[in-house]
């Protein structure tokens, strides 16, 4: 990827749209271990069958970059930069090399972002991804046939100039099929394919002094890259309720307003198009959320669910947003992030769609740590039976989700 074209993706706001062309074929998980395995060291969990299959790069930051339902023949739900890794070079601000389960550090912007140094401007020449969370590799601690460990310390200075002494333990373990429907609270569906797997990621102040709001905190943030499709929606359940008590129902101008046809929002649950085609994000404080969302690919029946630590009482999360903030502890638990090209003809970041969700800010007292769990499940199968579940998680029918938006 030429680092014009990556420049140019994160300084036009709006949205600019890529015209419709008919979709990738699908890769095959086979396919890309295949190319991993040529570029980079691949932890591979696995259940007894191999049906079930997680692919965990920890030279990447141990990010989970894909995964399988039905072994080395099934569909890859991950999406993977190919190009980017492929060419063994590195890019300045942020090397987007993919994965389903990604770990990284807000916040991103505002006076207490570990992004930008001291006094420098909220702008995308400045823009630095610590490279702990973006081209160095995490430790692997230990490793079984279905649970990999992973560690790494660090030190970071926000932009107010606090050091932070970091030391960040993940877990990524694969689920059985017991704990899939378990976790989902449902009766199984012995027609579905299912993989699941979960990140357990602690974030522990490793330095002599406590992390304070006033001096900047902290907070784990996990971005998970799928494969878009015109066919591909992502669904948000939330809390109703009016703005005044619950705040704003989506923040939807990150990049410039999300257009009216590519996202909607009901009185319990906002849709939001995941075709990579419009560059987008949207973003849910913590009374409108509900501790999971997720997406379905109709063109594959693939529905995807992603689950995370939620407390009701956590009030503080940190705000990503580009400027020194009023309300710097005001931010999302959860966003998502549809790829598109910042300007009319540019490039791409990929094309792919993001599910993401964030931990409370860390106000930590050195040596504690806080803890933030992500979970990501594919079920893929036929329509009834991801119909079922699709109402019993997210509270929507398929109908719903693939007639919301145009």
């Amino acid at each position: 990827m030429k680092k014009l074209a990556l420049l140019l993706l994160f300084v036009t706001a709006g949205c600019r749209m890529i015209p419709q062309e008919p979709s990738a074929k699908p890769v095959s998980f086979g396919d890309d271990l295949d190319f991993l395995k040529k570029h980079t060291p691949v932890v591979v969990l696995s259940n007894k069958a191999g049906n079930m299959q997680v692919a965990v790069c920890p030279a990447m930051q141990a990010r989970v970059m894909t995964s399988t339902a039905d072994g080395l023949k099934g569909l890859s739900y991950g999406w993977i930069n190919r190009e980017l890794i492929a060419s063994g070079k590195p890019v300045q601000h942020f090397n987007p090399y993919g994965g389903e389960d990604r770990f990284w550090i807000g916040p991103e912007g505002g006076q207490f972002s570990v992004f930008f140094a001291k006094g420098a401007p909220f702008d995308l020449e400045h823009w630095l991804t610590p490279a702990a969370v973006d081209t160095e590799p995490f430790e692997v601690v230990a490793q079984s046939e279905d649970l990999a460990q992973f560690r790494k310390k660090f030190t970071l200075e926000n932009y107010s100039g606090t050091k932070l002494d970091v030391v960040v333990n993940r877990e990524v373990r694969l689920l059985n099929k017991p704990e899939i429907w378990k976790f989902l609270g449902i009766e199984p569906a012995k027609d579905v394919n299912a993989v699941g797997f979960e990140s357990v990621n602690y974030l522990t102040n490793a330095g002599a002094a406590p992390w304070k709001k006033e001096t900047g905190l902290l907070s784990i943030w996990i971005l998970g890259m799928f494969n878009p499709s015109p066919a591909t929606t992502i669904v948000v359940p939330i809390n109703p309720g009016a703005e005044k008590e619950f705040g704003k129902v989506v923040t939807d101008d990150y990049f410039g307003k999300v257009p009216s046809d590519r996202l909607v929002a009901r009185a319990r649950a906002v849709f939001f198009k995941g075709d990579g085609k419009c560059r987008s994000k949207i973003g849910f404080g913590p009374k409108r959320c509900r501790g999971i969302l997720g997406s379905y690919d109709a063109a594959n029946k693939v529905l995807t669910l992603v689950q995370h630590t939620f407390s009701k009482d956590a009030t503080d999360y940190v705000n990503s947003a580009w400027k020194i903030q009023d309300n710097p502890y005001g931010g999302d638990v959860i966003n998502s992030y549809n790829d598109g090209p910042a300007t009319p003809g540019a490039k791409p970041m990929g094309p792919f769609y993001e599910l993401e969700s964030s931990s409370p800010a860390a106000a930590l007292p050195a040596g504690q740590a806080i803890e933030h769990m992500h979970r990501t499940i594919h079920l893929q199968g036929k329509e009834k039976d991801l119909n079922r579940i699709a109402r019993a998680t997210l509270g929507v029918t398929l109908k719903e989700i693939t007639t919301a938006l145009p």
